[in-house]
């Protein structure tokens, strides 16, 4: 009986050992969880966006929300025009031309094809209502017309566009004409576009004018007579959302769909970019959705007020000290929930600060943390210029003090 029972136990254990191990579910490891879902959240959020190439910015930091595909080289169509109208208002502050000024349509420009406002060569607009026909009815001819009365020619503007790109850092765009008309190497990407939109926005807040038009009438004055045109605009998205508040749509047969999409809600600008979307349903049902998705995630921070420094130590100059202040307020923008009163600044001043100085100059900058880690900082500069200490100066000083 002891003999069959040992048997028995020899035999169970054998079975036991032969059974094959499992590991241990992922649901049930915590970490490996939260990173499947992560990923998972990620891939979600890739899927909804229907169009190859997309990004969205927080406007104010110029901060990435999402993006997908964001440097793939693509045409923009009439998005081109938001590069357009930045040189526009270039020129408008430089005093090169003003709103009042009336332009003459060229026989070139009036040819344009595609959106147009059917400007007849000899007739005259004011650059007000250009400017309307460029950001409301994405007017080719208007934007050449433009282009003509800024730079001569509409070649010498687009050196322009070009140059204007390089200087925002937009590294993979080529422009080739004015108005975003299909053109052999006329290419750009969701990120430059991102670029060039906030350049717009936040440098001109005054294009919200315009492009928040819906309807509006302009007049033709040619040698037949005056007749009126009616402008509607093409982004449907100040109707249909009500957050939007620009900027510009665009549409060719190799560009399909594209939109730069700007939008506000509890003090929160975005800049939603769709390119290649499959038709226009498509680029506004994503540009929605990009959006949402960012003022469902954002939550701002922004100094009340420039904190006062303490004047900073010269050394050798004909000051002994020169005023700082902080060059700008400093802003943040949080996509994880962080509670932004934690935010903290430090001041960090050069240790040797040596004169001539000149006024604006770095001396020092604000450093600003999160819970230990550092999100940003702001440069400290002068307020005034400081001369370098010499002989006349320094003998100055020394009758001064004795005068005390």
């Amino acid at each position: 009986m002891r003999y069959r029972r040992g048997i028995s136990a020899i035999l169970m254990c054998f079975v036991l050992f032969l059974q094959p191990v499992y590991a241990v579910p992922m649901e049930e490891n915590e970490s490996g969880n939260s990173q499947e879902n992560s990923t998972e959240s990620k891939k979600n959020e890739q899927e909804q966006i229907s169009a190859p190439s997309a990004i969205l910015m927080e406007a104010s930091t110029g901060q990435i929300i999402y993006e997908k595909n964001p440097d793939e080289k693509l045409p923009p169509a009439s998005v081109t025009k938001v590069m357009t109208l930045l040189l526009i208002f270039d020129a408008l502050k430089n005093g090169q031309i003003k709103l009042e000024d009336e332009v003459t349509t060229s026989e070139y420009a009036a040819s344009m094809g595609g959106s147009q406002v059917f400007l007849e060569p000899g007739e005259t607009q004011t650059v007000n209502t250009l400017i309307k026909c460029i950001s409301v009815a994405s007017a080719n001819d208007a934007c050449v017309t433009m282009a003509e009365y800024i730079c001569g020619n509409e070649e010498e503007f687009v050196k322009k566009m070009n140059q204007r790109a390089k200087n925002l850092g937009m590294k993979n765009t080529h422009f080739a004409n004015c108005n975003g008309l299909d053109a052999d190497g006329h290419l750009t990407t969701a990120r430059d576009i991102s670029l060039m939109s906030r350049e717009l926005i936040t440098t001109y807040p005054k294009i919200f004018d315009y492009c928040n038009i819906w309807m509006e009438n302009i007049t033709h004055k040619t040698k037949k007579g005056e007749s009126e045109f009616g402008l509607t605009n093409t982004n449907k998205l100040i109707r249909q959302y009500e957050y939007a508040t620009g900027l510009k749509t665009g549409s060719t047969s190799k560009a399909k769909f594209c939109v730069s999409a700007t939008g506000r809600k509890d003090d929160i600008d975005l800049i939603a970019v769709i390119m290649a979307a499959d038709d226009s349903k498509a680029r506004v049902r994503d540009a929605i959705t990009l959006l949402n998705y960012g003022f469902g995630k954002c939550q701002k921070y922004e100094e009340k007020n420039k904190k006062q420094i303490p004047p900073a130590k010269v050394k050798g100059g004909a000051e002994r000290q020169v005023n700082v202040q902080q060059k700008d307020i400093f802003r943040y923008v949080d996509t994880k929930g962080a509670d932004l009163t934690k935010i903290k600044r430090k001041t960090r001043m050069q240790s040797d600060i040596k004169a001539p100085l000149k006024k604006g100059e770095k001396v020092g900058e604000s450093v600003y943390y999160l819970n230990g880690k550092k999100i940003g900082t702001r440069d400290i500069v002068t307020q005034e210029s400081v001369k370098k200490i010499n002989y006349k100066i320094s003998l100055e000083n020394i009758l001064e003090q004795y005068a005390l």
